[in-house]
């Protein structure tokens, strides 16, 4: 086959190349390490109420969680559309698709505030263990409560956000998402400030007090990010005429069902699969809950660089596909991964290093301290790992092969994962390390299921129309 002049070689791109990439991700990766690292000064904040608080906050995240990855999942599915209508030039076709993702994402705003409202202290009561202190199960208890019932005020807002900036990152446009985010942390950081401990004249609400700025920085962040749009409507063109109906076509509603509920199914059973896998690492006791909430939440600050290669090849390859382009959108995925491993390595490196630091700057218990040091240093090791699996994930996606990320991803996780947690946390002695580090290599698995899908070529693949271009 022969090569494409000014392409690079087959793994590595050009300058322009790089440019073009890094002008997606780095908009991206910024305003996800804004979110992220306002959520561990959120668990920062937390920590130094009380570790039973701190429990509390990540035992109610983990039902947000479900919503925050059902709205994503949902929006992901349309948003294969929106990124080849943009690819296409169709901005009619393109507005049909974020009047679905409005539609839909007010849908799972009901459904979850339903399941909350009338089971939300059953759910959190499983996160519970016998052998825990009874005061300490009913503080924790309490303190999770009162936070999810005030954060439940911030889910539809955080869902429109969510609509608009995965249609700007689509459309080539990250930087007013990065905007609205940076704006959402400062609001977020202040309001923590104030209401956590009792600032300025404010009442002393700790875990209330985060729940309570999470909130509001949710409504700023979706104001700074719908107003940005519509007011830029000249450059945004699909905001036009967006509201002034809700019409879409129901061949495509069809479409979209058929391509877009298996990726809404998917990350719903997999958040539903993780919150599951966290449950079995509660019957470690809560120091294992804080201990894993102090590494997940600093793990995903250095995660970002893996899950914006991530939405880089969502964006990218799928302009790229409704383009017709299909070898160029092959040859660029190749050099997308490339990339996502060597810079999640490097990341992961540092990570490695820093592991012992960030749990000192918790005030809790050194027992809690030590274990998620050491949990930090096997997830930092399993990083380029994740990284493959998450950018095949992501490929395969962005050709519309929502069946196969629903195999590959939730069914893997509710078919291995969650069991292997289950059966090792209930029927063995081993300790919480030792499952955490049985369930991160369990990637393995995954990785190599998802290199021979991806070499295969399965999902190149134009799902909105045109002939095949050979640029």
């Amino acid at each position: 086959m022969k090569k494409t002049a000014g392409r690079g070689s087959r793994f590595f791109g050009t300058r322009v190349f790089y440019k073009k990439t890094l002008g997606i991700m780095v908009p991206i990766m910024v305003q996800s390490l804004i979110t992220n690292f306002v959520n561990l000064l959120d668990n920062i904040m937390c920590g130094q109420v009380g570790t039973e608080q701190f429990s509390g906050v990540a035992i109610a995240n983990q039902l947000v969680f479900i919503y925050n990855l059902a709205i994503f999942g949902a929006l992901s599915g349309i948003g294969i559309f929106t990124a080849q209508y943009f690819g296409k030039q169709d901005q009619e076709g393109a507005r049909y698709t974020i009047r679905a993702k409005i539609e839909i994402s007010a849908l799972i705003f009901l459904i979850f505030l339903a399941v909350c409202l009338t089971l939300g202290p059953q759910i959190l009561g499983l996160y519970m263990q016998a052998g825990d202190q009874a005061s300490k199960v009913a503080a924790t208890l309490s303190a999770s409560r009162s936070y999810l019932n005030i954060l439940l005020a911030g889910l539809f807002p955080f869902a429109m956000s969510q609509v608009y900036a995965t249609t700007l990152k689509e459309s080539g446009k990250p930087v007013l998402p990065m905007a609205a985010g940076i704006s959402a942390m400062l609001v977020n950081l202040v309001g923590n400030y104030i209401l956590i401990f009792g600032h300025f004249g404010a009442p002393a609400m700790g875990v209330a007090g985060a729940a309570v700025a999470t909130v509001i920085s949710r409504y700023v962040e979706m104001a700074v990010v719908m107003i940005g749009t519509h007011v830029h409507a000249d450059e945004n063109p699909f905001a036009c005429g967006l509201y002034r109906s809700p019409y879409i076509p129901a061949s495509l509603i069809r479409q979209m069902v058929r391509k877009g509920t298996p990726l809404l199914i998917n990350e719903i059973l997999w958040s539903i699969a993780l919150s599951a896998i966290a449950q079995s690492y509660s019957t470690r006791g809560l120091d294992a809950v804080a201990a894993q909430n102090i590494t997940s939440t600093v793990y995903n600050l250095f995660s970002q660089v893996y899950f914006s290669t991530g939405v880089a090849i969502s964006i990218i390859v799928g302009q790229l596909l409704g383009a017709g382009k299909l070898e160029e959108a092959k040859e660029t995925d190749t050099k997308l991964i490339v990339f996502g491993l060597l810079i999640s390595s490097a990341v992961a490196l540092i990570g490695f290093l820093l592991s012992p630091l960030f749990p000192d700057i918790y005030k809790t218990s050194e027992a809690v301290r030590s274990l998620a040091a050491s949990m930090l240093r096997v997830i930092c090791l399993c990083m380029p790992l994740a990284c493959f699996v998450h950018c095949c994930y992501f490929t395969l996606r962005s050709g519309g092969k929502t069946i196969i990320t629903f195999i590959f991803d939730s069914l893997f996780c509710m078919a291995v994962s969650f069991p292997v947690s289950f059966i090792l946390s209930r029927y063995t002695d081993i300790s919480m390390l030792g499952l955490f580090t049985t369930i991160q290599l369990l990637d393995l698995i995954k990785a190599v299921i998802g290199f021979i899908m991806v070499k295969k070529g399965i999902w190149i693949h134009n799902i909105v129309g045109g002939k095949e271009v050979v640029s």
